[in-house]
């Protein structure tokens, strides 16, 4: 009897990524780092939207020397440049109550964004502020 057993997909997805880092540190075929790969950015320090995840607007897959680490940052949901959502970049005509958001926003998040690339506010603040 010739029977087939089904594999959830993560585990499948899992087990292919644990390949790809295997031959990657090897040296093998796959130049590519798996981290990428996985979530969908075309690069180190590159961010992409995630428009599907449930909770997090962006992800990037940030580099700095040899430290690798993916990092989800941005609420959902919030556009840029709404009353609602982020003050996005600085206009000409901006309105004072947007100006006061980017400002606030800046100043609470200070300290995490002084942190540098590798936290996820340095790159909400460089994205979205």
């Amino acid at each position: 009897m010739d029977r087939k057993i089904k594999i959830p997909a993560a585990v499948e997805q899992r087990a292919r990524v644990e390949v790809m880092r295997e031959e990657y540190k090897k040296g093998g075929k796959s130049k590519r780092d798996p981290r990428l790969a996985k979530v969908g950015v075309s690069g180190y320090n590159k961010p992409k939207r995630t428009p599907n995840h449930k909770t997090k607007s962006h992800v990037v897959v940030a580099k700095e020397g040899d430290k690798i680490k993916t990092i989800r940052f941005g609420q959902q949901g919030k556009k840029v440049g709404t009353v609602k959502g982020t003050a996005g970049k600085p206009k000409s005509g901006e309105s004072d109550r947007m100006k006061a958001k980017r400002k606030s926003f800046k100043a609470r998040h200070a300290k995490n964004i002084k942190r540098g690339k590798m936290s996820a506010a340095w790159w909400a603040d460089k994205v979205k502020w």
